[in-house]
This record gives C-alpha cells, sequence and structure tokens, in this order.
C-alpha cells in the first residue's frame, strides 16, 4: 500500500514539474490568472479536481 502511495505521489510530481521545466513563462501567467479568480471559483476548480482524481484512482489502482 505505502508503495503505491509513494509511486503515485512520485507520478504526480513528476506530472507538476513539467509545465515550469518546459514553459516558464506560460506557467507563471497560468499562476498568475487562476490567482485572480474569485474564492468560489477556486473552491470549484478544487472540488472537480478532486473528483476527478478519485475517479481515476478507482480505475487504475
Amino acid at each position: 500500500m505505502a508503495t503505491t502511495i509513494f509511486g503515485v505521489l512520485g507520478v504526480v510530481l513528476i506530472i507538476e514539474g513539467l509545465g515550469p521545466l518546459i514553459a516558464p513563462n506560460g506557467w507563471r501567467q497560468m499562476i498568475a490568472q487562476i490567482s485572480q479568480q474569485s474564492d468560489h471559483q477556486l473552491r470549484r476548480m478544487g472540488g472537480c479536481l478532486v473528483v476527478a482524481g478519485i475517479v481515476i484512482a478507482h480505475f487504475f489502482l
């Protein structure tokens, strides 16, 4: 179980690191745009990401 969790965490870190590695200026602009969103929009986006992650994890783990 711990091996799976650390494996998934490693994959997440790799994917998260690709944006700033490949296109740092575009990544910075995206973060600036996200930071200007309202709290409600950020919560909705976060909730959608959590649900998508749960669905993906359910199918592949």
